[in-house]
């Protein structure tokens, strides 16, 4: 290895990433956040020879997949086992490389939860209370905090959850809700006594804070170290493991119906339970040797359970490592906007593969080089189709392309000898700055900086394009044939060197690059040599690394999203409340008319003002100004038609033009005003009433 935390070195690593919860797909910001990066480090430790297991698994508890199944009428069993496998089939597709995926509904993932509870419970490592939960007398159950909504006490959003504001992110009890209601029955829920048993985090405070605060402060992430100590300083609180709930593990304790463990604490176990199902009698190594070095990859929401809950939960056992390092990454916005599964406001994983069929590692490339790494960064797909477009096509596989023509062309597909007779200085420089590549790269990758480590594999693909470009050895094949051996011998060697060093990141396009070059197993250590290939080598036939992204393939991505943005706001539009109410007299007092325009056109220097001339009936036309220029750009098209106004307004100048009333519009549910008109013509100075 290259470098380690505090220059440890380990014998084995057990490496995580965050369970998703298997009510709905994977998208983008789940990629960007965890999967990706995790997936880069464990194939660069793999490539360096380090022994590695890779862990994931879909998290099937908790109460968004008990949500999902009341509304769609079907068993949790039945959510989780459809989206376990779309979201198990659609990593693999992108070429997310676990040792096991598997599942925490499995019987092997719930008798290790509740025997890791019951080892806990018998040790006196819990804290029984007696609390007041929010119960639904017409339910008949207790609710979980998701099952409980009202006004945020903080921002007065409306729709607010039992633990959480989504709207302005504060975290939330229950209990803080104004006019809280169920969100199974609607009705208003009643507090009622329910015993549960609590993680005592406050007892952990002192050595979390040593280990934490002192031992790894500058070796994590800022944002993860900063998250920590917020909580730390603010006082740590015991944490309830068990929950009313029927879908989960069942609390191991008699007479506990009704009762599992909160998806919280069972979730991570996930990741002890799949070792076991992966290692057999031999998984405790992986847990429980100090030469073993344990790596959480998770997003910024999941940072408190990894570094501080979790770890609180393994020292209770006494036997478990601690996590060397989380590196979390923060949000991955798109086109804007905050990525919403419930707004239908993503790039779903499993959509792009059928969009963009063979494309897995444009998507790798563009999610690693945009990674949230210390900021919320943004996902757009022009952005997209630039990083294809002008940096894989163009550098990338622009370089291997033409070295591989080069060579099929003047020495039909093998590998010239290499001369030192004929090197230049230049050639030298080239051959001792690849030589820095694997460990540029490699120190990126182990400080979890892999936006970078992927900028520095493609500045190897930059120097080979400079280097056949300035050398030009198409120019001197014929008069130097010796010099244009060296050139295009050590361009074939980056192209190999680039095999090796892309892969953790483009897999599938290093195997690609495997194949067609015929080169033999490589190593990370084999990187960074000018003689990776000896002279006589065969190529196969080139083959384009990369394509060109179109234009209409990109709109056709925007548009989608755009309807799903109209369709977002047709679901979450509400008419405006009823105004107080008025008598008959009153709306008697209103004179609606019908008129038809006779001329229409936009107010000098008033962006907003529509001048119109209406015949209503009188004989005399009508002048009336209305602010609704926005909504019309061809103001002449509504000469003919037929509008609504009321006549008995008093007469009032608007940029210099008297205004005669005011037509009627309605605002529709985009804010856009539509002018109101009879659906039959009707004579000009018919009333409305």
């Amino acid at each position: 290895m290259i470098y380690t935390e505090k220059d440890k070195q380990y014998k084995r690593y057990t490496v995580t990433s965050a369970l998703p919860y298997a009510n709905g797909p994977v998208h983008i910001g789940h990629l960007a956040g965890v999967y990706v990066p995790a997936d880069v480090y464990v194939r660069y430790l793999r490539a360096q020879g380090e022994d590695v297991m890779f862990i994931g698994g879909s998290d099937e508890h908790g109460v968004p997949i008990t949500i999902k199944a009341r509304r769609e009428g079907v068993t949790p069993q039945d959510i989780v086992d459809r989206y376990h496998k779309i979201i198990k089939d659609s990593f693999q597709e992108l070429g997310i490389s676990f040792d096991i995926y598997s599942r925490t509904s499995s019987k092997e993932h719930h008798e290790t939860a509740a025997a890791y509870f019951k080892k806990l419970y018998d040790e006196g490592k819990f804290v029984e209370k007696v609390s007041q939960q929010y119960y639904d007398e017409e339910a008949g159950q207790f609710l979980a905090d998701r099952y409980i909504t009202g006004t945020c006490p903080h921002c007065g959003n409306e729709h607010a959850y039992g633990d959480q504001c989504e709207a302005c992110g504060t975290s939330l009890n229950a209990t803080d809700l104004i006019n809280p209601k169920s969100a199974l029955s609607g009705s208003k829920p009643v507090l009622r006594e329910t015993k549960h048993w609590f993680l005592p985090l406050d007892q952990d405070e002192p050595w979390l804070r040593e280990w934490i605060l002192e031992s790894h402060k500058g070796d994590w992430k800022t944002n993860v170290y900063g998250q920590c100590k917020s909580w730390i300083d603010a006082g740590l609180q015991p944490r309830a493991v068990t929950r009313d709930l029927d879908w989960g593990v069942k609390v191991p304790i008699e007479g506990t119906d009704g009762k599992v463990l909160y998806v919280w604490f069972d979730a991570p176990i996930g990741y002890i339970s799949f070792t076991k199902q992966l290692k057999g009698d031999d998984w405790e190594k992986w847990w429980k040797d100090h030469e073993t070095k344990l790596v959480h990859f998770i997003g910024k929401d999941n940072i408190v359970f990894h570094c501080i809950i979790f770890p609180s939960m393994l020292h209770a056992d006494g036997s478990y490592i601690l996590p060397a390092n989380v590196p979390a990454n923060e949000f991955l916005n798109l086109e804007g906007d905050k990525i919403s599964t419930s707004r239908n406001w993503a790039v779903w994983l499993h959509d792009y593969l059928v969009d963009f069929p063979g494309k897995q590692d444009v998507l790798r490339y563009t999610l690693c080089s945009n990674a949230p790494e210390t900021k919320d960064n943004d996902f757009t797909w022009k952005d997209f189709q630039l990083k294809n477009n002008s940096e894989l096509v163009a550098i990338l596989g622009n370089f291997v392309n033409r070295t591989l023509v080069l060579t099929h062309k003047f020495y039909g597909g093998k590998v010239p000898s290499f001369d030192a007779s004929h090197c230049l200085p230049m050639d030298e420089e080239v051959v001792k700055e690849l030589a820095t590549f694997p460990e540029r790269i490699g120190r990126s990758i182990e400080t979890y900086r892999f936006r970078e480590a992927l900028a520095e594999m493609m500045n190897l693909a930059r120097l080979g394009n400079k280097y056949l470009t300035d050398t030009e050895p198409w120019k001197m094949v014929k008069a130097d044939p010796g010099r244009t051996a060296v050139v295009m011998n050590l361009s074939l060697q980056i192209c190999a060197n680039l095999a090796i060093l892309c892969a953790p990141f483009l897999p599938f396009t290093a195997d690609k690059m495997h194949r067609i070059m015929n080169l033999p197993a490589m190593g990370w250590r084999d990187a960074g040599r000018a003689d990776l290939l000896r002279g006589g080598h065969e190529i196969a036939q080139p083959e384009l690394l990369f394509e060109q992204i179109s234009d209409e393939a990109i709109q056709a991505q925007v548009d989608k999203l755009q309807a799903t943005k109209e369709q977002n706001a047709l679901n979450t539009w509400q008419p405006a409340e009823v105004k107080p109410a008025v008598t008959i007299d009153d709306f008697g007092k209103m004179d609606i008319r019908v008129a038809t325009i006779l001329e229409c056109c936009k107010v000098p220097k008033a962006d907003k003002l529509l001048q119109f001339k209406l015949d209503d009936g009188t004989g005399t036309p009508r002048t009336i100004v209305s602010g609704i220029a926005k909504y019309y750009t061809d103001p002449a098209a509504l000469v003919g038609r037929q509008v609504c106004f009321i006549a008995n307004f008093p007469p009032r100048k608007l940029k210099g033009v008297e205004s005669q009333g005011m037509i009627l519009s309605a605002e529709d549910k985009d804010g856009r005003l539509v002018l109101l008109t009879p659906s039959d013509v009707v004579t000009p100075g018919c009333q409305v009433g």
